[in-house]
């Protein structure tokens, strides 16, 4: 039978979690609040509007969200032409296309912004499908990105398995039936991912693909 490797992008494959934090900051700064960087850090991995819910709250003035969206993307898609791969993520996806895993990127990116996470990647030879943002309804932590991944493979939930560096994936993958590893090089903690689901606990796709005999990917 088919496997299917579902893979997160940003925080997981290309190290861009930081530069969210950065622009989401000032998105919302520039919209008049005032919301602590850690605070946007930990809600890195929702979509747009999820992500405006969680920190601004339901009180919030809710005709702002589509302006605070399209703020959020315009700083962020300065970064677009240097965006930076995570070591070896291209050779990880590689790697398990070799060895017969389907390989299927979950993600809240979508148009020009997966484009250019693709590019950073560079691995485009080994990814079979991509579930982005333009695909589902609702976002991580629903499980729907993960199961649209899986109709995407043509493999059932418990031939799979997630891998991703936010608490979201960890919830969106155990609430889709696959099995869960997380990465810490999104700056997660590795407690707050096991309490989420995960399964078992890597530094960076670099280890993950240095312990791969040895790993629910194997």
């Amino acid at each position: 039978m088919q496997r299917a490797a579902v893979f997160d992008v940003d925080g997981t494959l290309v190290d861009t979690n930081h530069l969210h934090v950065t622009t989401w900051w000032e998105a919302l700064r520039q919209a008049g609040h005032r919301v602590p960087m850690h605070a946007v850090h930990r809600a890195i991995g929702l979509g747009s509007d999820d992500l405006v819910a969680h920190l601004l709250g339901d009180d919030r003035d809710k005709d702002q969200d589509d302006e605070l969206s399209a703020a959020h993307k315009a700083l962020y898609g300065q970064y677009f032409d240097r965006l930076p791969a995570l070591q070896d993520a291209g050779r990880l996806l590689r790697r398990l296309d070799q060895d017969g895993w389907r390989v299927v990127l979950a993600t809240s990116a979508g148009g020009a912004e997966l484009s250019a996470l693709r590019r950073a990647i560079d691995a485009d030879d080994a990814i079979m499908a991509t579930a982005s943002a333009d695909d589902v309804e609702e976002g991580k932590p629903a499980p729907e990105p993960v199961e649209h991944a899986l109709e995407l493979a043509g493999v059932p939930a418990e031939r799979a398995v997630l891998v991703g560096d936010t608490v979201w994936d960890m919830r969106a993958g155990s609430r889709a039936g696959v099995r869960c590893v997380g990465v810490l090089c999104g700056g997660i903690p590795r407690a707050d991912l096991v309490e989420a689901g995960a399964q078992a606990i890597y530094d960076d796709p670099a280890h993950l693909l240095a312990s791969l005999a040895d790993s629910p990917l194997a």
